[in-house]
């Protein structure tokens, strides 16, 4: 039996994954920015940042309950949801809490690290990651 190989997989190869990487970089950056500009407090952007990283303990209840948990906490749906309400209440804490989490999707993207699959953490959107991606 042969490997699959990412492209069989649907999994981004070349120009496709380096534009996907580029655009979470590009996230990352602009609401850094954004950010700085909004005159957001610095140690909440640093106190906040890793929070969607929590989501990784929704592994030790497995791979499935794991995906569904991390996938949550960094898909953009959220973030902009959060950012839409912001706008529309014009309340600081609230945008501010939106941009940072943006931020973080952003710079897990341009690492590599996309939206995970049931069959286990390795397993993304972006193509493998750890020691067997490609």
């Amino acid at each position: 039996m042969s490997e699959t190989t990412a492209a069989e997989t649907g999994a981004p190869t070349g120009g496709v994954r380096t534009l996907l990487r580029l655009e979470g970089l590009a996230l990352f950056v602009g609401m850094t920015v954004l950010y700085g500009v909004w005159d957001g407090s610095w140690l909440l952007y640093v106190l906040c940042f890793l929070v969607p990283d929590l989501s990784f303990a929704a592994y030790l209840a497995g791979p499935r309950i794991g995906a569904i948990v991390y996938n949550a906490a960094h898909a953009y749906l959220a973030p902009m949801v959060l950012m839409t309400i912001g706008f529309a209440s014009a309340e600081p804490l609230v945008l501010s809490i939106a941009m940072i989490w943006l931020a973080h999707i952003g710079i897990d993207r341009a690492l590599g690290y996309g939206l995970k699959y049931a069959k286990g953490f390795g397993y993304t959107h972006l193509g493998r990651i750890g020691k067997f991606s490609s």
